[in-house]
């Protein structure tokens, strides 16, 4: 019990840590422990060491909107979900994003858990079938996209061309420095140039708003739907292969829709990318298949069993939830702060920490993703078509070209 509660005190700690500074990932906490899992094993045990990871990675999801609500600066796993987020920002309704953000999160939770386990005993017959169908269903949801879209010439050219850029990132991802951020570091830029920077050179230069919180303005009824719509699609994507919570905010934008209710949106996207760190876990004991950082730093560890890491993950989720509640109180601290300047500060960082991250050629992605995010601006078209970039690479590995 004493490591259980140790290794979830580390794990909430570093979570919040992770979840609070823009581009820094529970990943990236997890290759650290890792790489200093002999003094780490002395200390604490495996079960701590093990639980501070699984630990972190879900307060990571609680704690990540606060980035993305205030600043604009989207996570590898939520990058849709800024949009509406920042935007409810700038209407002064900062604090109740992140609330809804926590709220769809700890729903994805009491949900997830059980489902996790249900999967973990009758899914993994049926993984073969499910492996080659996820490039069938990702196609037929993006057709459906971009054929009912206002402008589907620009949707259909938007996606092909951000997909293009993901190939190309992800192929040539090896030219990148991987200082602490581990192979998938090259997201970094692909994402906050798509969903970042290009987002906040097109936002109000002005005062930010007055922040007020008068309440989650949402019914009970869509609370539940839109919570077990993204727990749904966090479980779905967490197990099959090659797939990430980014491919399911491009499912729930089909579904849903981050334009035309920012609020459900998101909550769903925020209990999808709870419900896939549950999930996640799952694969890695059912399936020994690694779905993120955090899984595979843990799969090099002597691993405890699936329930004492489980037990973990709800204690640091009700944490986390506590945490992210007191800090998204801090909203009004940016009240009339100069959006242009914030906006140039929060610009300047990104791109310091993705020089530091990913070295001349991640800056290099991080330019022409910003370039091909100011598209969808300048054609009046929602930036998901621009999701291409994960879901078209995850389209040819499904279909067994893996080169990529």
């Amino acid at each position: 019990m004493i490591e259980i509660l140790l290794g979830t005190l580390i794990g909430v700690m570093l979570g919040t840590l992770s979840g609070i500074i823009p581009g820094v990932h529970a990943n990236t906490l997890a290759g650290v422990l890792l790489s200093l899992q002999v003094t780490l094993l002395s200390l604490f045990g495996p079960l701590a060491l093990a639980g501070a990871m699984f630990a972190a990675l879900i307060t990571h999801t609680f704690v990540d909107s606060i980035p993305s609500t205030f600043l604009g600066i989207p996570d590898t796993d939520t990058s849709l979900a800024v949009l509406p987020a920042h935007a409810l920002c700038l209407e002064g309704n900062g604090e109740e994003a992140v609330r809804i953000a926590a709220l769809g999160s700890a729903c994805a939770m009491v949900i997830s858990v059980p489902l996790s386990v249900l999967c973990f005993f009758l899914l993994p017959a049926l993984q073969p079938y499910f492996d080659w169908w996820i490039g069938i269903l990702l196609i037929a949801t993006m057709g459906y996209m971009i054929v009912t879209s206002e402008c589907p010439g620009w949707a259909l050219a938007i996606f092909s061309v951000s997909g293009v850029l993901g190939i190309f990132s992800l192929y040539y991802a090896f030219l990148g420095w991987h200082t602490l951020a581990g192979s998938s570091a090259i997201l970094m830029p692909l994402l906050t140039g798509l969903f970042g920077i290009s987002v906040l050179l097109t936002a109000s230069q002005g005062a930010l708003p007055e922040q007020h919180f008068r309440g989650i303005r949402m019914e009970d009824t869509t609370v539940l739907k839109c919570s077990a719509l993204g727990t749904v699609a966090g479980i779905a994507v967490g197990w099959l292969p090659g797939l990430s919570t980014a491919s399911a905010n491009g499912v729930l934008a089909s579904l849903i829709g981050y334009d035309k209710d920012r609020r459900a949106y998101i909550l769903a996207t925020s209990a999808a990318n709870t419900a896939n760190a549950f999930i996640g876990l799952a694969a890695l004991f059912a399936l020994s298949r690694m779905r993120n950082g955090v899984m595979v730093a843990l799969s090099e560890l002597p691993l405890p069993t699936m329930s004492e890491l489980t037990v973990i993950g709800v204690l640091a989720a009700c944490a986390a939830y506590v945490i992210t509640i007191v800090l998204s109180r801090s909203a009004s601290r940016f009240n009339g702060v100069d959006g242009r300047l914030l906006n140039r500060a929060v610009i300047a960082f990104i791109v310091i920490l993705c020089i530091i991250l990913t070295g001349p050629f991640g800056a290099g992605i991080l330019i022409l993703a910003t370039a091909l995010g100011l598209v969808p601006h300048l054609v009046n078209v929602p930036r998901v078509y621009c999701m291409g970039a994960i879901m078209v690479p995850v389209m040819l590995y499904s279909f067994g070209i893996a080169w990529i």
